[in-house]
Formats: structure tokens, C-alpha cells, sequence
């Protein structure tokens, strides 16, 4: 499937190139001359968070070889890319979140501090997580569990801590916090089960279930567990459907 997936996201940048020629050096640079999407995810997050600490050229190595620390990477980026072409509708090409969409770069991002944060390279994740912070407008604690595939759409002013944990299939937009409710080293983040959606500008806070297949209204705050497959809404939030 990766190399399939690969093909037609070449194949679409080549389409891309032909409509904006202005762009070539620029696509032909982040994606044609790459070997998959690992390399690809790399170099556009390179290009994206160097700074004057780290030039794109050493971010893109680190970030690669955070890629190759993990063996199911490839397929957690792959599967994050369709779930985004198949579940955001302005999403018309595999290739428009690789390039285009700060939420799939966020979510990039975030797999490589997390990977990092693994291997106790503790100073290089929270360098990344803050340049994601400073560009993307998406703050993720590198040692906050994300399966794959999840959606972050639009992205800005979304904040996941450290202890949060969230599985597949889970759909969040702008401005949700899943935020702590004390400030002690316990387990106080939210847990999201899978098939969740997470409208803008809801805050779920504390160790709470968010049951699956559930929604979370836009505007909500969340304090406390919610039922799978039901609805909530509301300042607390409370079942609806």
C-alpha cells in the first residue's frame, strides 16, 4: 500500500508542476527527488522548523532518522495522509495534506518527538515540539500516545498533554485543548477511544474516557467520562444524543 500511496502522490505532484511551473524547484526539491513519504515528511518539516539553532539540512537527518528508529512509521504517515483525503472534504489529492495542511505537518511532527522522546532524546523532541508550536500553531508533549490514522484539521490553538491517549479513527479540529486537571506527574490527561470527533474549541480535561464512536460538541467542556457512541455538548457538557 506505501508504495502504492507513494506513486500516486508523485504522480499528483507531477500534475502540480504542469499547472504551476513557477513551483517546480520547489516540489521537484521536497518530493520528486525523495525515495518515500518518510524522506518527503522529513524534508517538508525541515524546511518548515529549521531556525537559526538548526539548519534544514541537520533537522531533515534528525527527523529521518527518528523515521528509521520506527518501523511502522512509514505506515502511521501513510495511513494519517488517506484519512485525511477521505474524511476532509475541501481534501482532493493525497498530496494536499503532505504539503499543505499544518495539521497532518503537526501530527508529523509530533511522530518524530515521539519517537525521540522514546529513545530519551528528551531536549531534541521538546525542540521540535516547540518549533511545531511556534509554526504549526499545535502543541503536543512528545510523550502523548496518537495511533494511527488521525485527522487534525485546520489545526491552530490545539493542545494535547503528555499523558493523553488517543486511538484511530479520531477526527479533532482547531482549538481543542485535552488538557490536565492538576498539576502532579499522575495520569491526568484525557483518553479518546476510537471513531471519536472533536469539534473546535472544545476542552476535555482530566483522566477521562471519551467512548468510542462518540462526539464532542463544537464549544464544549468535557469533566467527565463520556459514553461511546453518544453525543455531548454543552458548559459542562452533557449528553445529548
Amino acid at each position: 500500500m506505501n508504495t502504492s500511496i507513494w506513486n500516486d502522490i508523485k504522480k499528483e505532484i507531477a500534475l502540480r508542476i504542469d499547472a504551476e511551473p513557477s513551483l517546480k524547484d520547489y516540489l521537484e526539491s521536497l518530493i520528486l527527488s525523495k525515495e518515500n513519504i518518510n524522506e518527503a515528511t522529513a524534508a517538508i518539516l525541515a524546511s518548515k522548523l529549521n531556525n537559526d539553532a538548526l539548519s534544514s539540512i541537520d533537522l531533515y537527518h534528525i527527523i529521518l532518522s527518528s523515521f528509521d528508529e520506527n518501523e511502522i512509521i512509514q505506515n502511521s504517515l501513510t495511513n494519517d495522509i488517506i484519512f485525511f483525503r477521505e474524511n476532509d472534504p475541501a481534501c482532493k489529492y493525497l498530496s494536499t495534506p503532505l504539503l499543505f495542511y499544518k495539521g497532518f505537518q503537526g501530527l508529523a511532527a509530533y511522530r518524530s518527538s515521539n519517537i525521540l522522546w522514546g529513545l530519551e532524546r528528551h531536549t531534541m523532541a521538546l525542540f521540535i515540539q516547540n518549533r511545531s508550536s511556534e509554526v504549526f500553531g499545535v502543541d503536543i508533549h512528545p510523550a502523548a500516545t496518537i495511533d494511527s490514522p488521525v485527522m487534525i484539521d485546520h489545526a491552530t490553538g490545539v493542545v494535547i498533554g503528555e499523558t493523553a491517549k488517543i486511538k484511530k479513527n479520531v477526527s479533532i479540529f482547531q482549538g481543542v485543548t485535552l488538557g490536565g486537571h492538576s498539576f502532579t506527574q499522575e495520569d491526568r490527561h484525557p483518553k479518546i477511544e476510537e471513531g471519536v470527533s472533536i469539534y473546535a474549541s472544545s476542552t476535555i480535561l482530566g483522566n477521562v474516557k471519551v467512548g468510542a464512536n462518540s462526539i464532542v460538541a463544537a464549544g464544549s467542556l468535557v469533566l467527565d467520562n463520556v459514553a461511546a457512541n453518544s453525543t455531548v455538548a454543552g458548559i459542562p457538557a452533557k449528553k445529548i444524543k
